[in-house]
């Protein structure tokens, strides 16, 4: 297995600074998967009609869920790509890049005109701002990690890595919000509108999130490689070639991770309310509760794996996870409201945390400087790819 073998960082930044990072880090995190949940529900709900209207209602929901899958598998090759430039160029100007074509992507899908309007230029339009949306996503987590791993001082990496695992439950609880405002609405003016605000005003995510990523400056390891000349001339070669290992258990921690996620976060909402006799408030309301116990529990367990170790709690995550698979369904089996608010926030809230804290740490720390941004992203895409986009 490769180890990272260049100190980072190999200055401490001041304060102020390092704080705007974990910021920047976050905000890109947060509109990644305030777009994913944001993007599921309207495929669900009104993309099938408005997009892809057919004479069989099964195959318009089918083309509207595979526009939504696309990006999963669009975001390797995103990954890659920006991935060589975050290498060769730097972590901060990629960022940029990404967060721009990731945010306008979005923003323009609430922009876009319907089939009624604009015929077969509508769905081909939706498919193309889901491919720049994708290629935007691949390239975005790796660098948001870096960001915020590289400025961390030695004794805080676990924490700092963490912060971008944050925005997962950021984006659910924003995403949330923004669909419980729009449920006020009544059918008609959902599908005519409603669903098209919060796409828009992601905008707003986004420009605060350029306008941060503008007042940083590179992170110190990338810039000491740099100066050094030790930048990988082709990265994704390099990567392949040396760290072949690395990325394997890269992409076998990140499929770890990704399983139990859309269990307790996806999974339970259709199978409470489909299988079982749950309310879809009651479903709804303890994926919320688990995220908001979720986004408080992942900085503090990356900030345990400072003092335990990264793999330590990592595995004890993994193990716990593995033991309250039976449990989960049994406590959902009771057909209580509060077993089922219960068993979701243990496995999300709890349980699923300090896995999902260090695997960003985790994956860092296997990759020296020159390939990391390659190493993590392609890791990371790869495992999301294999774990997101089978049926659940």
């Amino acid at each position: 297995m490769s180890v990272a073998n260049t100190p980072t960082p190999p200055s401490a930044p001041p304060g102020p600074q390092r704080t705007k990072v974990l910021v920047a880090s976050l905000t890109g995190s947060t509109i990644e998967w305030f777009d994913f949940f944001l993007y599921g529900t309207a495929a669900a709900l009104v993309f099938d009609e408005l997009f892809f209207p057919s004479d069989d209602p099964f195959v318009s929901l089918m083309l509207s869920y595979l526009t939504f899958a696309l990006t999963f598998f669009i975001r390797p090759l995103g990954g890659v790509v920006f991935a060589h430039i975050g290498d060769r160029v730097g972590r901060k100007r990629t960022l940029v890049i990404t967060l721009s074509l990731m945010g306008g992507a979005t923003m323009l899908i609430g922009l876009l005109p319907t089939y009624d309007t604009a015929g077969l230029w509508a769905p081909v339009l939706l498919v193309a701002l889901r491919v720049v949306q994708g290629m935007g996503i691949g390239g975005e987590w790796g660098g948001a990690l870096l960001l915020a791993y590289e400025y961390a001082p030695a004794h805080r990496r676990g924490l700092y890595g963490s912060v971008p695992q944050m925005g997962i439950t950021s984006g659910m609880l924003l995403a949330g919000l923004a669909l419980s405002g729009m449920s006020l609405l009544d059918d008609a003016q959902f599908a005519a509108w409603g669903w098209r605000v919060p796409f828009v005003a992601s905008v707003v995510l986004v420009a605060v999130g350029l306008w941060i990523r503008s007042g940083i400056e590179e992170t110190p390891a990338f810039r000491a490689a740099r100066s050094e000349g030790r930048v990988a001339r082709l990265p994704i070669v390099e990567t392949l070639r040396h760290h072949w290992r690395a990325v394997l258990i890269a992409v076998g921690v990140k499929v770890v991770e990704t399983a139990p996620f859309y269990i307790f976060g996806t999974f339970v909402v259709s199978y409470a309310t489909g299988t079982l006799d749950y309310s879809n408030t009651v479903a709804l309301n303890s994926v919320t509760a688990a995220a908001v116990v979720a986004t408080v529990a992942i900085p503090l367990a990356g900030r345990l794996s400072d003092s335990w170790g990264r793999r330590r709690v990592y595995v004890i995550g993994t193990v716990a996870l593995a033991v309250f698979a039976v449990p989960y369904f049994l406590m959902l089996q009771t057909g209580a409201g509060l077993m089922l608010v219960a068993a979701t926030v243990i496995g999300l809230g709890i349980l699923w945390p300090p896995v999902t804290a260090t695997i960003g740490t985790l994956s860092s720390e296997i990759f020296s400087t020159r390939v990391r941004y390659t190493g993590v992203t392609l890791g990371y895409q790869v495992g999301a790819a294999l774990a997101g986009a089978r049926p659940r």
